[in-house]
């Protein structure tokens, strides 16, 4: 970098050298050196033009060197190109020198003119006046324009101010350039900088752009931005990130010579400043932005309808979905429905609850599933309507039988079937129950009916002691019939009713235990009435043994016997015999047993009785017998006294027994001869002549 000493030289040199001038690569002229430039003060840089008797500039705001002359030599070359590109446009020579090319005003008139026409002027001027009215004329069309330029006039642009005249230039720059850019509301620098930081957004952080200075001092945002929108011209990541002007100059030829962005900068104006100028930045990187915004411009065109296309088909494809679903729906509710139309009629209590557990099974899944997909199909209709108003589009409604109110009118029928449905399981279930209480109480009943006839029938035995065995064998055989009976069609009945949970029973307060017992009552009550028949036949054989001997005699034996042969041994016997009183020696209990088994084949209840007999055959049992025993007892009298049973020494019980059976002899004789015992007052006679014809068969 040029100090300001050897700056100053230079600039003198050039001045006194005239107006020479170069061109860079795309033929735009630029300013050759500040020298030529108007800094104020009482420099004198010649007569521009090499007219003796030009005014003098007036001082500049711009005083000395240093960093002023190096911003101001960037500007300078810079606005000198970007107005170069204005005048190119229309056809115009270019600039050669921002001072001495605006100091007539011809080329100032010249860069604002475009569609409109700003009048007459002088195209050629050689007096001062002539270039202050052109200047003049200039400035009031921008200010025209409600552009607003400060503390600028003629005499200004005439005498080559150079701070004020890059500061109309930048003006015109943001005005025309930069303040139509506008990115998600912000607009002309911040507007700009938003732009490049969403563009290099890919490139972090190796791109970080912050601001128009020193974020784009090497070269890599420039190369990001090319990269990003045209990846075809430069390969970014193979570049080589400490190449600071590599990258730039890089940047700087694809830019002007595959994209026509004019190069606005040199390389050294980024690079070998301390800090990169901001203005000259933002005027080249908004050649990038206005380049790029029409391809952007396209891209959120194509960006635009590809999102129309996207709502468009999601649209299309909720319509068909909400369709199709809705057809689906409706359809599963006819096929359940129709199952449920066509299911027979449960008859069994298994049958039932099945059809139950299905149903509650049903309601869990099936119904919850249909539940959900009839408010997901509301919710995107609703969606559907909702995008549809949204985007302004035409209006839409389903296919006729496939709209809401169309499955809402099919859910309500769906209801009132399905209530039907879990009210007549219900329904069969307690009917079943109940069919199976009476089934059970019909049963029951009967059952019991037939016992009551076989109790009744065997209390209304009549006729001989045969006949009477041969009714009991006929009930006999009857109890495993009954018993066959209340095994398997009982049995069955009742474990119907406890497999259905049947607690109770109004029809009956019979349950299967209490025909169980009374069904043991029955058999035992025909075994025993059968037993006493066969006791009282064989009191007939033998006269001489009352029945209720006969009666100790066989429950005694029934209480020692075999109960698999029903018959005594040798040691049984021997204890029968001692629990009615009577021992034998063992030698004689074998003996009375071997002779017993030769005769009868086993000690049989038969064997036991012929045995008791033989003992017993002195106890006179006939009638004729008893009624000599009654006269003995009486003393020879025709009756008998309660005193004659205390003389005989009979047991309190069956005294009391024979006073309440016998018949009282109502006019006691008075005693004979012989006789003993006469009736005492307060005593009572029985005639047992009337007693005993009562009692037997004569």
């Amino acid at each position: 970098m040029l100090s300001p000493i050897p700056m100053e030289r230079r600039n003198s040199q050039h001045a006194s050298a005239g107006t020479g001038s170069s061109t860079d690569r795309m033929g735009h002229s630029r300013t050759k050196s500040l020298g030529a430039l108007n800094f104020g003060g009482n420099n004198s840089l010649g007569n521009p033009y090499g007219q003796p008797g030009s005014p003098k500039p007036v001082g500049s705001p711009i005083a000395g060197g240093g960093a002023e002359y190096e911003w101001a030599d960037i500007q300078a070359r810079t606005f000198c190109k970007w107005l170069n590109k204005q005048l190119e446009s229309q056809g115009l020579d270019p600039m050669v020198d921002l001072v001495r090319d605006f100091s007539n005003g011809v080329k100032l008139i010249q860069e604002i003119m475009s569609e409109e026409s700003l009048g007459r002027y002088v195209k050629k001027p050689t007096m001062r006046v002539q270039k202050c009215e052109n200047a003049a004329k200039a400035l009031n069309f921008i200010r025209g324009k409600n552009i607003k330029l400060t503390n600028i006039g003629p005499e200004d642009i005439v005498d080559g101010n150079l701070k004020l005249i890059l500061g109309m230039i930048w003006t015109l720059i943001l005005r025309f350039t930069i303040a139509s850019i506008t990115e998600e509301g912000l607009s002309a620098k911040d507007g700009l900088l938003l732009w490049c930081q969403r563009k290099t957004t890919p490139y972090n952080p190796e791109v970080d752009i912050q601001n128009f200075k020193s974020s784009f001092a090497d070269g890599l945002a420039l190369c990001a931005l090319i990269h990003r929108h045209r990846p075809e011209l430069l390969d970014y990541h193979s570049l080589d990130k400490s190449d600071k002007r590599g990258n730039t100059e890089l940047a700087f030829r694809v830019a002007e010579e595959r994209l026509g962005i004019p190069r606005l900068l040199e390389v050294k104006d980024l690079c070998d400043v301390e800090v990169p100028d901001e203005r000259s930045v933002m005027t080249y990187v908004a050649e990038f932005f206005h380049k790029f915004s029409s391809e952007d411009k396209a891209e959120t065109g194509a960006r635009r309808v590809e999102k129309f296309a996207e709502l468009m088909q999601g649209l299309w494809t909720n319509k068909n979905d909400f369709e199709r679903r809705m057809a689906a729906l409706l359809s599963s509710l006819d096929s359940t429905l129709h199952s449920w139309s066509t299911t027979p009629q449960s008859t069994t209590y298994p049958e039932a609850i099945s059809h139950l557990n299905r149903f509650n099974e049903y309601k869990k899944t099936t119904k919850r599933g249909y539940v959900r997909e009839r408010q997901e199909l509301a919710a995107l209709y609703s969606n559907i309507q909702t995008k549809i108003k949204t985007y302004s589009l035409r209006s839409w409604e389903p296919a006729e039988g496939l709209r809401l109110e169309n499955m809402e009118r099919k859910w309500q029928e769906f209801l009132v079937v399905e209530t039907g449905r879990s009210r007549a399981i219900n329904a069969s279930i307690r009917d079943i129950k109940d069919a199976l209480r009476k089934s059970f109480a019909r049963a029951a009943e009967d059952f019991v009916l037939r016992l009551q006839e076989i109790e009744q029938a065997i209390g209304a035995l009549r006729g001989s002691l045969l006949e009477q065995k041969q009714t009991l064998a006929k009930f006999s055989s009857t109890i495993p019939s009954l018993r066959n009976t209340l095994t398997t069609t009982i049995f069955d009945l009742n474990n119907s009713c406890l497999e259905a949970k049947v607690e109770e029973n109004d029809y009956t307060v019979l349950t299967f235990d209490d025909l169980e017992y009374e069904l043991e009552l029955a058999e035992s009550g025909v075994k025993k009435k059968l037993a006493f028949v066969d006791n009282q036949m064989v009191s007939a054989q033998h006269t001489n043994i009352t029945p209720a001997k006969l009666e100790e005699f066989e429950a005694t034996f029934k209480h020692f016997a075999y109960e698999e042969t029903n018959t005594l041994g040798v040691w049984e016997m021997h204890s029968a015999l001692a629990s009615l009183g009577i021992v034998y020696a063992e030698e004689e209990i074998g003996m009375i047993f071997t002779e017993l088994e030769a005769k009868f084949g086993a000690v049989t209840f038969e064997a036991w009785l012929d045995l008791l007999v033989d003992l017993t055959k002195d106890d006179a049992s006939s009638p004729e017998q008893l009624r000599e025993a009654f006269r003995g007892m009486a003393g020879d009298k025709p009756y008998v006294t309660d005193l004659d049973f205390q003389y005989a020494q009979l047991p309190k019980e069956t005294i009391r027994f024979l006073s309440e059976i016998m018949p009282e002899e109502a006019d006691p004789q008075p005693l004979e001869e012989g006789q003993e015992r006469p009736v005492a007052t307060g005593q009572q006679a029985y005639n047992y002549h009337a007693f005993l014809e009562e009692a037997f068969t004569f």
